[in-house]
């Protein structure tokens, strides 16, 4: 992969009703969901298609025994990085924890775990496909509609987070922007790029948690289709910086998202 260890390369959906989140997300964003795991196989994994035919993400269907065990809707991202096994020694030893020991499948090695804060991440070292040494994923795109446009991280102690990500991920932290009581609002640049910020978790938020922000063409559009199809806006649309407009909401199988997008109107 060309991209600089610690990049988002991947986004995961999991969630409790495949269907139902298909359905949503394909109207909302414009994507489509493919694929379906054969019967008997471990788990159900579904593929998340553009319109341009690139994979942004995958879909992990929940099972009882998973959701008995704590797992709930949510949405999950894959951090690149050039070892596996050395980046769970390493986060663990920093205090984080694994959820998901490495597994291996064609397309690489990964495996699940929190930060020492308790937000979950993926950690991946991706095989490129046949014949295409130089690949590398464009699932995050700073301006193109369909995909993770932005990164954010609501942290419970944003210091620690930034020492913790800068030391595990090459992160950077070359501006900020603050916001009164809530506190600044730190950028995330990496490999020369912004990818994301993070900030002070918010108190009403339970806990902290990674936010991505997926990319439409028409910010008023897909926010009507949001409450249209029964997920809940939870604030927004809200302008930001650059001009473009943001909404948090909540996938009616419960999985916090974002979306950001222009005012078409």
């Amino acid at each position: 992969m060309t991209k600089p260890a610690g990049r988002f390369i991947w986004y995961e959906l999991m969630t409790t009703d495949p269907q139902g989140a298909a359905d949503f997300y394909e109207a909302v964003v414009g994507w489509t969901i493919v694929g379906q795991t054969e019967p008997g196989a471990p788990v159900d994994y579904r593929h998340i298609v553009r319109a341009d035919g690139g994979h942004n993400g995958g879909m992990l269907v929940l099972t009882d025994q998973m959701v008995a065990n704590g797992a709930r809707p949510c949405w999950l991202g894959y951090l690149h990085v050039a070892d596996v096994d050395a980046a769970v020694s390493a986060i663990v030893a920093d205090g984080g924890k694994v959820l998901m020991p490495k597994m291996t499948i064609p397309e690489g090695s990964f495996a699940l775990l929190t930060d020492p804060q308790g937000v979950p991440i993926y950690v991946m070292t991706p095989v490129p496909p046949p014949g295409q040494p130089a690949a590398a994923s464009d699932a995050f795109d700073g301006m193109t509609p369909q995909h993770v446009s932005w990164n954010e991280l609501l942290a419970p102690d944003l210091d620690a987070a930034k020492a913790f990500y800068a030391k595990h991920f090459n992160f950077e932290f070359n501006s900020s922007m603050p916001m009164g009581p809530m506190g600044d609002y730190c950028f995330v640049d990496h490999g020369g790029d912004t990818i994301g910020a993070m900030m002070r978790k918010p108190p009403e938020v339970p806990v902290g948690l990674w936010n991505y922000y997926i990319r439409v063409a028409d910010i008023e559009a897909a926010t009507a289709t949001v409450r249209d199809l029964g997920g809940q806006v939870l604030a927004g649309p809200m302008e930001v910086p650059g001009g473009d407009w943001v909404i948090n909401g909540v996938d009616p199988q419960g999985a916090a998202f974002s979306l950001v997008g222009a005012r078409q109107g």
